[in-house]
């Protein structure tokens, strides 16, 4: 499965961490350093997957996912908090509607199985396969 990726960072290192282990996976990555970056570039991009982070100059994860959820264009397409989360942050970003969660350190196995879940979701339609609240549960390091 191939598709298009979003990953939303302000941290280079990771960023660029992301985008390896999804293009060795066959994914087109694009990257954008933070929330307002994502908001300015996401309608040219038209990805099918976004990951982003919370903490983030300029406009902050929860409040980049508020306003894909709340844009008509943007409101079917997965997001996934790729985040060291707060239990508050992953409350909120649950009622945000974000459709998943995983914990930073991750492995990259998980990032791709991730990724890979919510193409399947994005594909099977924008009939709500997750409904806002229904996040996948939090993926924690393994270790």
């Amino acid at each position: 499965m191939s598709g298009r990726v979003l990953v939303v960072d302000d941290n280079k290192v990771i960023r660029q961490l992301i985008r390896v282990n999804l293009e060795l996976e066959g994914f087109e990555v694009v990257t954008a350093a933070d929330g307002a970056e994502c908001l300015e570039i996401v309608h040219q991009v038209r990805p099918d997957v976004i990951t982003l982070d919370v903490v983030m100059p300029r406009l902050d994860g929860l409040h980049t996912a508020s306003r894909l959820r709340a844009d008509a264009r943007t409101c079917h397409v997965p997001v996934a908090i790729i985040s060291a989360c707060t239990q508050y942050e992953m409350d909120s970003g649950k009622a945000l509607g974000v459709d998943a969660f995983l914990a930073k350190p991750f492995e990259p196995v998980d990032l791709v199985e991730l990724v890979r879940r919510l193409m399947r979701q994005g594909a099977a339609g924008a009939t709500g396969a997750v409904a806002p609240g229904d996040a996948e549960p939090v993926v924690g390091p393994t270790g």
